[in-house]
């Protein structure tokens, strides 16, 4: 399997293969690539002070990440300070085609339950700090959950609705000085206890964080 890019207009991401989804599952890595998506270009340095941890470090998962095409040198540096990008704006993947290698699949199951540890953080920072946001603000965003009752075909209907509802707002608000950016995560899973018979041929296709789930997600 090999990683390759995908285009939603101008957002650009990439469909992890194993090889990526090992790399990528890692806590500083994962950390690493978020904060280059959310904040831009930066350097090893630049990201060891953000994260907490030594050049040294933040520097080899650089490269281990410019090595399966998730981040990339701008060539923009000066002297040995490289400095790096993200190099796409966010990563998917296929649950379905690790299903016979373990290691790829132990590293998937990892990694989004990683994603779910950034999600309730960064939630949690926002029920901390909202007292001091405009009210228009509190009223706007929050949380909410919804019971459905679909088939896998609808809930692939589901989803192809709700990305494009999010292609459509994902820039509308760009040069308004109100405008902030607002992180809107999505989570299915069935709530009934007993599993359905497996459909020949099926396949699941779940969207990875950009990430501050990317990281600080």
């Amino acid at each position: 399997m090999t990683a390759h890019r995908t285009r939603h207009d101008d957002y650009v991401g990439i469909e992890l293969d194993e090889r990526a989804v090992r790399v990528l599952a890692h806590p500083l890595r994962s950390r690493i690539l978020g904060r280059l998506r959310l904040h831009g270009p930066a350097t090893s340095t630049e990201l060891a002070t953000a994260l907490s941890t030594n050049t040294g470090a933040t520097s080899y998962h650089l490269r281990a990440l410019e090595g399966v095409g998730l981040v990339a040198d701008t060539g923009e540096g000066v002297g040995k300070r490289r400095l790096w990008r993200a190099s796409t704006d966010f990563h998917s993947w296929t649950n379905s085609a690790f299903a016979g290698d373990e290691d790829a699949r132990t590293a998937l199951g990892w990694l989004q339950r990683d994603y779910v540890r950034q999600f309730a953080s960064r939630a949690e920072h926002w029920l901390d700090t909202q007292e001091s946001w405009p009210a228009e603000w509190i009223d706007a965003v929050g949380l909410s959950d919804t019971i459905l009752v679909m088939t896998p075909e609808q809930a692939v209907a589901l989803k192809e609705e709700l990305d494009a509802v999010f292609s459509r707002f994902r820039t509308l608000g760009a040069g308004d000085p109100r405008a902030r950016r607002v992180q809107v995560a999505v989570h299915s899973s069935p709530i009934d206890g007993e599993a359905p018979p497996v459909s020949p041929g099926s396949r699941g296709k779940a969207e990875g964080a950009d990430a501050d789930t990317s990281a600080e997600h």
